[in-house]
């Protein structure tokens, strides 16, 4: 990986891998807390902590194959700042879960849900970094205009199937752009924008995101409506409905509602809906190499609770379906268990027809994350 790293960083990889290492938080809320908890630590320096934190973590299962044991973490970050993945895929006297710097266990499940070829693509991808996309709010801006805005000032390009996104090959700090602050962009993988287009909405519909999370789906699809008609954004967590709220906001979008589980109005809504974004929560293994702390923690029973939340929640928004509306079921897992299994089931226990064929894509070096998507229409 060849970084030079000085004493100062070292001591605070070192404090920092050794206490997430024992905590369940995500890696990357784990690490804006540090940061904040330690404000010496310079913009520079940030960068380098969280590149090697982010690679070590990819990479521990082959750095660990190298080392003698005891293994430390200051064992561990010497050795990823001289490691070379790339001289010890092909050594077929390692194992291929370790090589590949996977939990055995997790690379044998993979292995059998995916195919062994398909599984080694998607476990090499999970160890590099994803590309940075931006999506255009076409209400406020136009994709040309912001590209030839930053055409001197940033390394960017069109995305390759979106029509509003902008790839940037090196990360950045988007928050601090006026033109974020101005609503004129958002933060969004190009098959996430891909996967919230599939809500075929037109102006004057009743659209229901019934997981909203913070609103990133609904900033994607809102403009289809112009404005007109009426979309409600819900979710069980308080929290992010409010975040929803800024956004939904700052990117101009008026014609939205939040809507709380406890809602009175809710039941008032069934049977209203021409179209219902279920937007799953799911094992996010499409988006593993955002989030490489996941692969340590994969347990396969987690993996059946989300299947049977997954047909709990489809089941609840599903009342809320018009005759011949629509509800389009996503996640962002590569794993038929969450995605094929489930519209074989939905399409079988609500008589279900299918509007499209479903929207797949695949993790791959400088391509989008893995996502699923289906469109279903209501028949009865």
């Amino acid at each position: 990986m060849n970084f030079d790293i000085n004493r100062f960083q070292k001591n605070h990889l070192t404090k920092l891998l050794t206490e997430c290492s024992s905590l369940v938080c995500p890696l990357d809320a784990f690490l804006a807390h540090y940061f904040r908890t330690h404000k010496a630590i310079g913009s520079k320096d940030r960068r380098i902590i969280s590149e090697i934190v982010y690679g070590i973590t990819r990479w521990q299962g082959l750095i660990d194959h190298y080392l003698k044991k005891p293994i430390s973490w200051e064992s561990r970050i010497d050795a990823f700042c001289t490691l070379q993945p790339e001289h010890s895929l092909n050594d077929a006297a390692i194992p291929a879960h370790i090589r590949l710097s996977f939990p055995k266990s997790f690379y044998d499940f993979l292995v059998q849900a995916l195919g062994e070829q398909q599984a080694k693509e998607f476990c090499l991808a999970s160890n590099f970094p994803a590309p940075t996309m931006v999506r255009v709010n076409n209400l406020k801006a136009n994709r040309d205009d912001l590209l030839q805005k930053w055409k001197t000032l940033y390394k960017a390009y069109p995305s390759k199937v979106s029509p509003y996104g902008i790839c940037f090959p090196q990360r950045q700090n988007f928050f601090v752009f006026e033109e974020f602050k101005q609503g004129l962009f958002e933060v969004q993988d190009e098959g996430s924008q891909l996967l919230a287009n599939l809500v075929d909405a037109k102006p004057g519909d009743q659209v229901l995101d019934y997981c909203s999370g913070s609103g990133g789906k609904t900033l994607a699809f809102a403009h289809k409506l112009a404005g007109k008609g009426q979309i409600y954004v819900h979710d069980v967590r308080t929290k992010a409905l409010y975040e929803a709220k800024k956004r939904l906001a700052r990117a101009g979008i008026q014609n939205f509602q939040l809507l709380e589980p406890d809602d009175p109005y809710k039941k008032t809504l069934k049977g209203k809906m021409d179209c219902v974004l279920v937007d799953a929560p799911c094992s996010g293994t499409g988006t593993l190499r955002r989030n490489p702390d996941m692969k340590w923690k994969f347990q396969e029973e987690d993996l059946y609770r989300l299947v049977q939340l997954q047909k709990t929640i489809f089941k609840e928004a599903f009342q809320f379906v018009k005759p011949n509306g629509t509800i389009v079921y996503a996640t962002c897992s590569i794993l038929p268990q969450e995605n094929d299994e489930q519209l074989d089931y939905f399409i079988d226990r609500f008589h279900l027809e299918l509007a499209a064929p479903p929207f797949r894509s695949f993790p791959a070096s400088g391509e989008m994350d893995g996502f699923f998507g289906v469109i279903l229409r209501k028949t009865l």
